[in-house]
């Protein structure tokens, strides 16, 4: 069923190129649900990613939260229905603020695992930064559907972090970046994964099912129309 009038997205953004690649799939695909050119109000507020990755560095996720908090009370003041926020890593703040959150939250990792099942995958690679694949943040909702979690090597999991901390975020999208991807991905598909996690917001920015070695978890792109479902159906947000 649809609403009459579709809901009011809030996005917590952390890092630009993700937060834009969010917004723009909410934007473009709701047209899919609503007709032309049309789309959910959204609005989004985001802190300089420098105070994040300072709380991070200092692994300060109360502060992360804190600084998650404040923009979502800024968009609760503008009147968004519930919030979305387009970064795996600082999902590992929630619990710290969710019980003071003026509004319900979809969860990143939800979307990708509901994917998951839904497509028939079994066992997952995941990456990430490496603060996200050291988490619990994909193994506690992937777990409770029974699904595996193929983490990448102590070795993998710095050097993604530093493409995606040196140049993703920053926008730089480099042929190097895309073979290191390729190479770990292609590890994680001898391991017996039969499709991937891209566990960062900028990683679909430079791989997709046509130069993976395995399926891709696009978490960007599922967590907007996750949002788009429920600002167009209703109903309240998924625990």
């Amino acid at each position: 069923m649809i609403c009459a009038m579709p809901q009011h997205i809030g996005i917590v953004a952390c890092s630009a190129e993700g937060a834009a690649l969010c917004y723009r799939t909410i934007c473009v695909e709701g047209t899919q649900l609503l007709g032309p050119y049309d789309h959910p109000e959204v609005s989004m507020h985001t802190h300089s990613l420098a105070q994040y990755v300072k709380c991070i560095d200092h692994g300060d996720w109360r502060g992360v939260g804190a600084l998650m908090l404040s923009s979502a009370n800024k968009l609760a003041k503008v009147g968004a229905d519930f919030l979305i926020c387009p970064d795996n890593t600082i999902h590992q703040a929630l619990p710290h603020l969710e019980s003071q959150s003026p509004l319900p939250w979809l969860h990143i990792a939800e979307a990708v695992a509901a994917e998951a099942a839904l497509r028939g995958h079994r066992r997952l690679g995941l990456t990430g930064t490496r603060w996200l694949v050291e988490s619990n943040v994909y193994s506690e909702k992937l777990g409770a559907r029974g699904l595996e979690i193929v983490p990448p090597s102590a070795a993998e999991r710095e050097e993604l972090n530093r493409i995606i901390m040196e140049e993703l975020v920053y926008g730089i999208f480099a042929p190097t970046a895309v073979a290191s991807f390729q190479r770990v991905i292609g590890r994680m598909k001898e391991a017996g994964c039969d499709a991937v996690v891209l566990g960062c917001t900028e990683i679909p920015l430079i791989m997709n099912d046509s130069n993976s070695p395995l399926p891709t978890l696009d978490s960007t792109r599922l967590l907007a129309r996750a949002a788009l479902r429920r600002a167009v159906e209703g109903g309240p947000a998924p625990a």
